[in-house]
């Protein structure tokens, strides 16, 4: 099997303390040198909330969407950033993973693949802290905090595959084209405002309605909400587009990386 398949995972495990080790070493790196340390990554998306709702909530007045679970736009807002704010992470930051860990790939037989995966653990680090806050916020302002929350790892789990399998491709991109991780921050951006962060898919005209169809990172951001702010149950058909989008990405990115892997070494 290729590189995303049995054979792969079964060198995953074989690989943890590996993992383990480069999750412990990156997440290190990000801070080192800082007095607030790990806690920078729970204070940056917070004031970018309050920004957020400060200027559509307060400025703009921007109404509640209708029939949505919450009154509160910034618990909205809140919930629904969640997945975005690990999926970005994570594919912006594998773009450069195997730049940054050259000198290992060339000198050693380096299983580089390991590398966006790392990133994805250690950015799950600042998601838990961000989840934490976000159930603590819904159980202040709502009085209570929802069950359904403990469907919330399966997301989580799928919206990883995702981001892995598109850090795998930008990543092995990078070797070879250096404008790869410009590109990437672009695309994002583009990415980001045709999600429903801000706005519901409700509120999306009709003529332009299908990048939601085609935007799997909708259904990860209406899933979040839905967990966190509600008791409804999982849906079965968006769990299982969920399910289609993560495997294929990760299994095309797989793919992609082992087939442009053959020639980190001669170009890094």
């Amino acid at each position: 099997m290729g590189l995303p398949g049995t054979l792969f995972l079964r060198n995953l495990f074989a690989r943890r303390n590996l993992l383990y080790q480069l999750i412990q070493r990156d997440f290190r790196q990000r801070y080192i040198g800082s007095a607030a340390g790990w806690l920078w990554g729970l204070v940056h998306p917070i004031v970018q909330l309050a920004s957020w709702t400060f200027v559509f909530s307060y400025c703009m007045k921007t109404p509640m969407p209708p029939g949505e679970a919450t009154e509160n736009y910034t618990l909205f807002l809140l919930c629904g950033y969640l997945p975005w704010m690990l999926f970005q992470e994570t594919v912006q930051r594998s773009a450069n993973s195997i730049l940054d860990h050259s000198n290992l790939i060339t000198k050693t037989l380096f299983p580089s693949e390991m590398l966006p995966i790392s990133v994805f653990f250690s950015s799950m680090m600042n998601h838990l802290l961000a989840v934490l806050l976000a159930v603590t916020a819904v159980a202040f302002w709502d009085g209570h905090f929802y069950w359904t929350l403990l469907f919330l790892p399966i997301y989580t789990g799928l919206l990883g595959m995702l981001a892995i399998g598109i850090g795998w491709i930008f990543a092995s991109l990078q070797v070879y084209l250096r404008d790869t991780a410009q590109a990437v921050m672009v695309i994002l951006t583009l990415w980001f405002w045709v999600t429903p962060i801000f706005i519901s898919e409700d509120q999306v005209p009709e003529g332009v309605r299908f990048l939601l169809r085609g935007n799997p990172l909708s259904l990860f951001v209406k899933a979040y909400r839905a967990r966190l702010l509600s008791t409804e149950l999982p849906n079965l058909d968006e769990l299982a587009a969920m399910a289609c989008w993560s495997v294929g990405a990760f299994f095309v990115g797989g793919l992609f990386f082992r087939h442009l892997k053959r020639g980190f070494a001669d170009v890094l």
